[in-house]
């Protein structure tokens, strides 16, 4: 089944992507007694509202009504629209592995639609930044579950949700970043990480990959994190004379507040402690951040171990856009698709709602505009024109 075009939609057969054709192996879950709604007709209606604001499965039923004579002229609702409660129940229902899964060729095709030419260097190769998040209110406190805790990875130049995994707690990250690795195409890709996937088996899988790792480190390596400092300080106090270091500097102005940002990148001492355990291990980077606001200034360091060869203009880039995972996903997460405010106790249904927020993040940022990821948001509930072109079913 695909979509039905209408006399105003003139699109080429290549310009057309048909929705359902990523959806056609997904296993329905539902009892057949008394099945009314076709699977693939609650799949796109709930990737739909979600594009287009609701927020859970009642909003995503009462858009659905809203949009009635709109749907019927795609889909085929042999029960008329579906209600709130036959959302919920699906989504509490499918298995998040196999929903995710759908949207993997999805995914890819914006991953290569996406790859256009970079002219500096520096930003050619893609930045996945993993990290992770919690759903702040979807505890259950009668059940005793905490909240719960996302994983996510993200392509930070080309604003796509590659993955997500859910877990119970925050401490669970370690063993989740591993399985989610697995899900994603790495090759050629440099992979960023915080502190607590600075893990030897984690760099062990980006490497088996065919990525590379930069990864934070902070005091859970306790023996390596010192070892690190300590090599620093020594060589500092001889102005870096005995070893290769490249250092890069970059000023950048927003909110109020002036950054300077001072990268160095050494390559790893043979003498360094535990060196050989680490699979690719090549280089050493340290960020220093000047921040300066009004009359205050703060200064923050952090130090890195990564699998890059000695370029201190990437290493740069691609720790800076680590960052993206914060200011581009999560923060729209939380303000503009209002994540945390989520009550869904049941956790697949949270799950499945979290990934098609981020899934509808990935679409919205496709879109070759200059208008805000929250007004594009609005626009596509304001307009179902607008909402086909997110969607790719329309060319501009």
């Amino acid at each position: 089944m695909v979509f039905v075009e209408s006399d105003r939609m003139q699109p080429t057969e290549d310009d057309v992507v048909s929705i359902l054709d990523y959806f056609k192996d997904l296993e329905d879950p539902r009892s057949s007694i008394n099945r009314k709604h076709l699977l693939r007709d609650l799949i796109v209606i709930s990737i739909c509202s979600v594009i287009a604001g609701a927020d859970g499965p009642k909003a995503i039923g009462v858009w659905a009504e809203s949009n009635r004579v709109w749907l019927e002229r795609y889909l085929e609702l042999p029960n008329g629209i579906p209600s709130h409660d036959t959302i919920g129940r699906l989504l509490a229902t499918l298995k998040p592995a196999a929903f995710q899964s759908c949207f993997e060729k999805w995914v890819n095709s914006l991953r290569l639609e996406n790859n256009e030419c970079v002219l500096d260097q520096a930003a050619a190769r893609e930045v996945i930044a993993i990290d992770g998040k919690a759903l702040r209110r979807s505890h259950d406190r009668k059940k005793d579950l905490g909240a719960l805790f996302l994983v996510s990875a993200w392509s930070v130049q080309k604003g796509i949700s590659l993955g997500q995994l859910a877990t119970a707690e925050k401490s669970n990250e370690i063993t989740a970043i591993p399985e989610l690795i697995d899900k994603i195409h790495l090759r050629g890709a440099i992979v960023t990480i915080d502190a607590a996937g600075c893990q030897r088996r984690i760099a062990a899988k980006i490497i088996d990959g065919g990525g590379d790792y930069i990864l934070a480190l902070k005091g859970n390596q306790g023996n390596l994190y010192q070892a690190v400092l300590d090599w620093i300080i020594d060589e500092m106090d001889h102005d870096f004379a005995n070893v290769t270091v490249k250092k890069y500097e970059q000023t950048v102005k927003g909110h109020g507040r002036l950054d300077t940002l001072i990268y160095y990148q050494f390559q790893v001492p043979e003498t360094l402690p535990g060196r050989s355990r680490w699979p690719g291990l090549r280089t050493i980077g340290v960020a220093h951040r000047i921040s300066q606001q009004g009359d205050k200034e703060t200064h923050e360091v952090r130090h890195f171990i990564s699998s890059l060869k000695m370029g201190v203009k990437q290493f740069a880039h691609a720790t800076r856009g680590h960052w993206g995972i914060e200011n581009t996903l999560h923060w729209c997460l939380d303000v503009t698709f209002r994540e945390d405010e989520s009550r869904l106790r049941d956790r697949l249904a949270a799950e499945n709602l979290a990934w098609l927020k981020r899934f509808a993040i990935s679409l919205l940022k496709q879109i070759n505009d200059k208008e805000s990821i929250a007004m594009r948001r609005r626009k596509a509930g304001w307009n179902t024109e607008y909402l086909l072109q997110v969607l790719g079913l329309k060319t501009t």
